[in-house]
């Protein structure tokens, strides 16, 4: 978001089992001139007492798992499979990658120019 949007957000990456970057996120982001080799994820309750506008969910569990944050936030959920539950070791899992960079980057377009907030 931020290498698209510039300073117009603050970006967090949060939620309910933080995780470290992927070496092959970093890999694909690499490829494009985006260096995320320093992201983290915390922890969602690091957040609540933040205050948020936007919360966007990217995975379905997520969704589920979380269906409020306190206050008042627009929340979006965009469905996008996480490429390392499509993992298969005898395929090119880097194009998995891609295809989430992808589609990510994509969502994150169209959410500039819609205003879906």
């Amino acid at each position: 978001m931020n290498n698209i949007a510039g300073d117009r957000f603050e970006v967090f990456s949060a939620g309910l089992s933080p995780n470290k970057v992927h070496p092959m996120a970093i890999e694909v982001m690499k490829e494009i001139n985006i260096d995320i080799s320093h992201h983290t994820s915390d922890h969602l309750d690091d957040y609540l007492d933040k205050d948020i506008d936007v919360v966007i969910t990217t995975c379905d569990d997520a969704n589920e798992s979380c269906p409020f944050f306190p206050g008042n936030v627009a929340r979006l959920h965009w469905s996008i499979d996480d490429p390392f539950e499509s993992w298969n070791e005898e395929e090119s899992n880097i194009q998995l990658f891609r295809d989430t960079r992808n589609k990510i980057e994509e969502r994150v377009r169209s959410f500039l120019l819609s205003n879906e907030i």
